[in-house]
């Protein structure tokens, strides 16, 4: 049944989470090997799978079963998305917050946390430093503050987009900030942004309104609301997230899959990626233990979204450890952020320290975007600064009608190998220039003639000529 919020902002929003259905859902007793083994079928046949079946797989705790769920998202990720990873990082523009969320260092009532907002010559000066390391793509982040307000925002994306060092240059802008009405989301659409994302950090609505008692973020329906109408104000990019570690990780993986396939079903496109970071240590927080989220349990959880949403974009952050990313890297997950630096004007000034003061959390990988690179390649992936879809309109229900069965791959493959050139001849170490190029052969040999005939000549005109942004 649809609930509609008291709150003025968020009356005419849909609840699409029922708790108790879902906690039935994950009350159920473990399912027969075969019911299991059909639903990983279906997914295999790049189906999205229903609430019922995500928490079918959930529910499966035999090891054999569960090694099944494993091997069958590494080979989903093989069919959909070949051995690419897309690689991107984030900018943090502003810490203040007029929300109290309890696991956040942003929260107003942190009076340690150094507040800062990144404008003119400070965003340029952070563009700058991005560009000159390799990056392409950038999410930009924002507390919620009245002075982060959708055309703030606009500027922002317009100016991290008119920063040109030498062949440096930024080709997509996501957004992390607060939920807008449709106004606003058109006029940060205007600026050219491509994903809008927002989390829910938690599904579970007690557990929802326990973390956050005060600020407009308080309203539970009007950010789970959000990206609806984002879609309706012409985004049609959008990306869903939860923070695991604030309820159980099985309720919240529902709740993605759930929120996934409601905008499916109401606009005709599910989300274009889908966050999962755990919860991490921060100044003036104080965290509950009691629903952390182990190892074993995240690549659990990659893998049955990975067979949930295979349409679906899965990044995996700088959160988490080196090692654990390695492991997920092939179990689903397609995105990740590398030589990340989240304090306010981190990426000129911290190094390699963490400034608790100035962060929203603290990383778990802090290695350069080159030294990443290299562990990709020596992994067997193809590290990726695409942003050709973009630019060619294969966004939102356009990209799904390659995504879903597959297609998508036959881009991304060579787009992969141009924008890993630029990276190459422009910044990668010797040692990351050596594998690379080594790695681009290997990657030729595997395409087709008329595909790889393509490709060489994209690379002789970045190589010989000096183009750059070359794509399919």
């Amino acid at each position: 049944m649809t609930v509609l919020s008291t709150d003025a902002r968020s009356r005419h929003a849909a609840d699409f989470i029922d708790d108790g259905a879902l906690h039935a859902l994950l009350a159920s007793a473990a399912p027969e090997p075969s019911r299991v083994r059909q639903i990983i079928a279906k997914a295999m046949a790049k189906q999205a799978l229903s609430v019922q079946e995500t928490a079918c797989l959930l529910n499966a705790e035999d090891p054999a079963l569960v090694e099944e769920i494993f091997a069958a998202a590494r080979e989903l990720k093989r069919t959909v998305y070949g051995n690419r990873v897309v690689l991107f990082a984030p900018l943090y523009i502003g810490n203040d917050c007029v929300n109290d969320c309890r696991y956040c260092a942003f929260k107003r009532s942190n009076k340690d946390a150094v507040r800062r907002t990144l404008d003119g010559p400070a965003l340029r000066e952070q563009v700058e430093a991005l560009e000159a390391r390799g990056h392409k793509r950038l999410i930009l982040v924002f507390g919620e503050h009245p002075r982060y307000s959708p055309q703030f925002i606009a500027d922002c994306v317009r100016q991290v987009y008119g920063v040109r060092v030498g062949h440096g240059e930024i080709r997509r802008v996501n957004i992390n900030a607060a939920p807008m009405d449709q106004d606003g989301y058109r006029a940060v659409k205007d600026a050219g942004i491509g994903t809008f994302q927002i989390f829910q950090e938690t599904y579970h609505h007690d557990t929802y309104a326990r973390m956050h008692p005060r600020g407009p973020k308080a309203d539970y329906l009007y950010r789970l609301d959000g990206l609806s109408r984002a879609m309706e104000a012409g985004i049609d990019d959008v990306g869903i997230g939860a923070l695991f570690g604030l309820y159980d990780w099985r309720f919240e993986v529902l709740g993605l899959v759930s929120h996934a396939l409601f905008l499916q079903t109401h606009y005709g496109v599910g989300p274009h990626t889908i966050s999962f970071p755990r919860l991490r240590p921060a100044a003036g927080v104080t965290l509950d233990e009691r629903w952390f989220v182990s190892d074993r349990h995240f690549k659990r959880l990659v893998a049955v979204l990975r067979l949930a949403v295979p349409y679906t974009g899965l990044i995996c952050t700088a959160r988490e450890p080196a090692e654990l990313r390695r492991e997920v890297m092939a179990m689903g997950v397609s995105q990740i952020d590398a030589g990340s630096r989240i304090e306010i004007g981190g990426y000129t000034e911290a190094g390699d320290a963490q400034v608790m003061q100035r962060e929203q959390f603290c990383l778990g990988d802090m290695r350069s975007l080159d030294a990443v690179i290299g562990e990709l390649l020596a992994d067997g992936h193809i590290p990726s600064f695409c942003t050709a879809c973009y630019r060619l309109g294969r966004t939102g229900e356009h990209f799904m009608e390659f995504a879903i069965p597959g297609f998508i791959k036959r881009f991304c493959g060579p787009n992969a190998v141009t924008t890993l050139a630029e990276y190459l001849i422009d910044y990668a170490s010797e040692a990351t220039r050596s594998a690379g190029w080594a790695f681009i052969e290997r990657e030729l040999a595997g395409m087709d003639e008329k595909t790889r005939q393509q490709v060489r000549e994209k690379l002789d005109r970045i190589a010989r000529d000096g183009d750059r942004d070359l794509y399919f």
